[in-house]
């Protein structure tokens, strides 16, 4: 299987274009991170009234069973002191809530942000190497043939895919030559068709 092509100036590029993939891709998940640390830090008011509401509640609960101990009017007295408690526990439950809503805006936003570009660049990416590693393994498979049947076929693909004037420095009818089996045209063509995939041409 071809993974990058001979010719070293095809090779380049596409050693560029996997290189500034993987760049992008890491570029956009520190992105997603960075927003998600971010977010994150704005749950931190949300850890505040958590722990006032549970210092309030513990303490208005010693306080409250302290006042019980009151002959006669205890429980009475120790009422507000519940009331009181009670309240920071619903502080303590509000911040709760609060740091968990963050975190799941924080976790949706930054999925978002990241994956939606990099989904995209692998995507594009990878359909257009799959594209290329396909037809230039098959071109280097044909290549290695020791038959005319490998050049050939190759020149037929050259037909189908190259530009004319590709084809047209090879012979004046590129297409009668091939049907007429003209060799010297044929492994022309073949070569067209091994240099348009970056690939070295076939040993004669």
């Amino acid at each position: 299987m071809r993974i990058y092509a001979d010719r070293p100036l095809r090779f380049l590029v596409q050693l560029a274009g996997d290189l500034l993939t993987a760049g992008w891709i890491a570029a956009w998940v520190w992105a997603g991170l960075a927003l998600h640390e971010t977010l994150g830090s704005l749950a931190a008011p949300g850890a505040l009234m958590e722990s006032a509401g549970d210092g309030v509640s513990e303490n208005m609960a010693d306080a409250a069973e302290q006042v019980k101990r009151v002959p006669l009017a205890g429980d009475e007295l120790a009422a507000p002191f519940s009331s009181v408690g009670e309240a920071g526990a619903s502080l303590s439950e509000a911040g709760q809530g609060f740091q968990e809503t963050m975190a799941t805006v924080a976790l949706a936003l930054s999925l978002l942000t990241a994956a939606m570009p990099v989904l995209f660049a692998i995507l594009v990416w990878l359909a257009t190497r799959a594209r290329w590693i396909r037809r230039a393994s098959t071109a280097a498979a044909l290549r290695s043939l020791p038959d005319r049947s490998g050049a050939s076929l190759l020149a037929l693909r050259a037909l189908a895919s190259a530009r004319p004037r590709r084809l047209l420095q090879v012979s004046a009818d590129p297409a009668g030559a091939w049907r007429s089996g003209d060799a010297e045209a044929i492994a022309g063509l073949a070569d067209v068709e091994l240099r348009r995939m970056g690939l070295r041409p076939r040993r004669r």
